[in-house]
């Protein structure tokens, strides 16, 4: 194999071997040293060292190696990576103060979604380090700003965002899931080892993305929904 098209995770693992298959790129243990010092200088709050415990989970256990092999996992993993470690990371750093109103930073965070799991830049992303953190990074920058926008926003703005956060992921996944034929280069040889074919795999990968998914972002405005009938009404002065 082409050492330039190895995925940054490393080559697809077969079941016999993905525990063992820790990345321990001294790069990025030393970003992620870099950065929770820089968390404890800030006084991160209890979510974002939970969401930090999710990065590790998913770039340096052996999820990072599986998520070469199976698009359903790399589509697992960015659902973890945007849907929960981001709005931990949100909650638990109070002075992040987002530039740009929500709308704006929705609207980002679903352009980067939907690009990178488009064929041609996922194909890219997982042929070059430089692309996949880019995927990355963007995926989870536009995510921790469109989580920590929220906190500013009205409830009905955080609600009909949230909505609709829900139903664009809920449309890619079915898109997916529909396709009568795979659309991902990087896993066409890559999934018969776990018992699927690259189609179902690439279904399954929609599936996740259209329910539980799309069930974090409707949680959300739920959530957001029941504490606002829960205020007090106000009393004009």
């Amino acid at each position: 194999m082409d050492p330039a098209s190895i995925p940054y995770c490393g080559p697809a693992p077969i079941p016999g071997d993905w525990v063992t298959r820790w990345n321990l790129d001294p790069w990025l243990l030393a970003a992620l040293v870099a950065a929770a010092l820089i968390a404890m200088r800030q006084q991160a709050r209890g979510p974002f060292w939970a969401g930090f415990a999710l990065i590790v989970l998913l770039f340096v256990s052996p999820l990072c190696a599986l998520s070469s092999a199976l698009f359903s996992v790399r589509v697992a993993h960015h659902i973890i990576l945007t849907a929960v470690a981001a709005p931990l990371f949100a909650f638990g750093l109070p002075r992040l103060p987002p530039r740009g109103g929500a709308s704006l930073w929705a609207a980002a965070h679903i352009l980067a979604f939907w690009v990178w799991h488009a064929p041609t830049p996922y194909a890219l992303a997982l042929a070059s380090d430089g692309a996949f953190w880019l995927m990355q990074l963007s995926l989870l920058a536009t995510a921790i700003g469109f989580w920590a926008s929220l906190r500013s926003s009205s409830p009905p703005l955080a609600i009909g965002l949230l909505l609709a956060m829900m139903v664009q992921m809920g449309l890619l996944g079915a898109l997916i899931t529909f396709a009568g034929t795979p659309l991902y280069a990087p896993h066409l040889a890559t999934t018969m080892a776990w018992g699927l074919g690259p189609l179902e795999d690439q279904q399954l990968a929609g599936l996740i993305m259209w329910a539980p998914a799309a069930v974090l972002y409707l949680g959300a405005a739920l959530w957001t929904g029941w504490r606002l009938l829960g205020e007090p009404p106000r009393v004009a002065g």
